[in-house]
Order: structure tokens, then sequence, then C-alpha cells
């Protein structure tokens, strides 16, 4: 049991307790612990009937612990019900930012009909993990668009990186740079990542200069904050349409192929 899924099995058993508790004692209230509902329990029952009605509840619950599972399920639901509607109007309001930034880096086809996002760090072995998925997507979609948010969150290495990457796409060879550096198994650094910009042949002291420019920073800057309004504090993440996706699971290409091909079907004017 993840630790998630144990957390939400406890808080759901406290749920069950203090609603039980609530039915049990006439209280109208059915939060908080069983400690703090038996104190405010009406003064018309003593301490031994307290004692008693919460002794019926714990038995009940230990007879029937599926009922803590049926509630678990419920609450899920409902978190993850209300988690999707703050990402699709998260995704609503920013979506212009996320899927048409007219400065952002894009593989695939530039002018693509639908576009998937990815927030990444070069030095995430999940990204690495998910470059080969990223890939067959373009090659197998020639409508797609890919737009790639910078989001270097674990180290300066990192930051360095994207900062060599970002300056590469003022040279046209973003995609290139971009796809040796999280192919590499080598961490990625400022110096890596000139390394591999010097072996395309790409102009290093314009790259270094670039590098340090305000293009870059506004495009860091701006992937940073679009990350933090999303609520996205992790990578690799994906989002296509209203889908968001975290990590790089086994069937990542499955999943944004369907995400892309749902888009089509059901239409979609911002991504």
């Amino acid at each position: 049991m993840t630790f998630f899924r144990s957390t939400l099995l406890a808080t759901a058993a406290v749920a069950v307790l203090a609603a039980a508790s609530a039915l049990f004692t006439g209280l109208g209230a059915v939060g908080g612990s069983r400690t703090a509902l038996a104190q405010e329990a009406p003064s018309s029952f003593s301490a031994d009937q307290k004692a008693a009605i919460e002794k019926i509840i714990k038995d009940y619950l230990l007879a029937n612990p599926e009922l803590m599972i049926e509630v678990q399920n419920v609450l899920e639901a409902k978190m993850e019900k209300q988690q999707a509607d703050k990402l699709k109007a998260a995704l609503a309001e920013n979506a212009k930012e996320i899927y048409r930034r007219s400065t952002a880096p894009v593989a695939g086809n530039v002018n693509g009909d639908i576009t998937v996002t990815e927030f990444f760090d070069y030095n995430c072995g999940y990204c690495k993990k998910s470059l080969p998925d990223m890939q067959a997507l373009v090659k197998q979609d020639s409508k797609v668009r890919v737009v790639l948010k910078e989001l270097p969150i674990l180290s300066q290495d990192s930051f360095d990186a994207s900062k060599i990457a970002l300056a590469a796409k003022l040279q046209g060879k973003y995609w290139e740079v971009h796809a040796a550096l999280l192919d590499s198994k080598a961490r990625a650094t400022g110096a890596s990542a000139i390394a591999i910009a010097q072996k395309l042949g790409l102009d290093v002291a314009k790259l270094k200069a670039d590098a340090e420019g305000p293009e870059v920073k506004a495009e860091l800057e701006a992937a940073k904050s679009l990350a933090n309004k999303m609520g996205i504090n992790g990578t690799p993440h994906f989002l296509v349409g209203d889908r968001s996706i975290a990590g790089a699971p086994s069937d990542l290409l499955a999943q944004l192929a369907a995400g892309v091909a749902d888009m089509r079907k059901a239409g979609c004017n911002y991504c």
C-alpha cells in the first residue's frame, strides 16, 4: 500500500468513526477526533455511556472493515475530481502560455494541430527515460507539435545546461542539444552542454553570450512561473489538451498518443 493510499485509509477511518459517533451522540458536527467528539457529547450522557458508545462504534468498524475501504474509495474519487477540476481551470486560464507561447522551444511540426507540452530537467532520470517516447511520438505523428518547458529544479548544473540549450535555440539547434543532453548518461552541466553544441558546429562564443542574455532568462522565468501556477513541482510532467501526465509511466507513448487523438476528435482551440 502506498503512503498516499494508507493516509487516505486513515483519513477514511477517522471520518467513519466521527460520523458514527455523531450519529450515536446526536452531535451535528462530524469532524474532529474520537476524544474531541466524546468531550463535545451532550451532558445527558455519562462517562460510562460515552465509553460504551465508543466501544460499539469501534467493535462495529472492526467487524466491518470494508466500510472504511468504501469511505476511502469515495474520498479518493472526490479528491481526484477536485484535482481534475482545478487542473481544467488552470489549463483554461494559462492555455496560451502552456501551448502557444511564441518564444518557447518547439519540436515536431511547428504548425501542428495538437500540442503536447513537457516540463523537464536534464538531470532527471525519468526525463531521460521518457525521451525515446517523445522521439517516437514526433516520428509517428507528423502533425503533432511538442512544446518543451525547461524546469531545472534539481541543481545548478541543470540550470546551467538549460541556459545553453535555450541559447542553442537561437542558432536553430535546440532539439539536437536537448536530445543529446537527455540521451547522455553523464551528468548534464553547462560544460557538457557546450561540448555537445560545439560538436554540432555552433558558434560557442555566441552561445555563451546568449546563455546570459534576456531571451534565455525570460524563457526560464516564464516556465518556472507557469509551473508554479499549474502546481507542477516535479519532472517530467506532460500536458495535452485538458490532460495531465506526471512522471514517466511505462505506457507514456500510448497515453500521449491517445490524448492527442482524443483532442483531434473533440476539437481543441488552444492546443
